[in-house]
């Protein structure tokens, strides 16, 4: 003797015919897409403004490293080159030009490290991208 365990919801489900289950998936499917749009918009806009400041520290890290330089080595190249190279001050020069490079080239190598390809990709979007396909697929069988 067999005895039929299915409840009433599972037999509701088995009633529905193949064009409610392809509407339901097509409903789905459109506010699933949506959705992506959505928050594709919402990282895009992010990562632009990532990319604004970005470039904003780079213009005012090179502009900065200039300033300084401009008005440091002046006062560093006479000092050094009158108390401690004995009047070289074409040395002076040379370091003091060396030290303000080094500082200008931490500023702007910061700066292009917030413009790097790997920071500009849309990470949430291509997971949840992802997390759908599956989704799809685990509904499809």
């Amino acid at each position: 003797m067999d005895i039929d365990v299915r409840s009433n919801a599972d037999d509701a489900q088995d009633s529905r015919g193949f064009g409610a289950l392809l509407k339901e998936l097509v409903g789905g499917s459109g506010d699933l897409v949506r959705h992506e749009v959505r928050l594709a918009r919402t990282e895009a806009t992010d990562l632009l403004k990532a990319l604004g400041i970005g470039t904003a520290e780079v213009a005012v890290g090179g502009v900065l490293a200039l300033l300084g330089a401009l008005a440091l080595l002046t006062g560093f190249i006479l000092l050094a080159g009158d108390q401690w190279l004995r009047d070289n001050y074409w040395l002076a020069a040379l370091l003091v030009t060396v030290l303000a490079g080094v500082a200008g080239a931490v500023l702007a190598r910061r700066g292009l490290a917030l413009l790097s390809p790997a920071r500009l990709v849309p990470d949430q979007t291509v997971a949840t991208l992802q997390e759908d396909k599956e989704w799809l697929k685990r509904l499809r069988t």
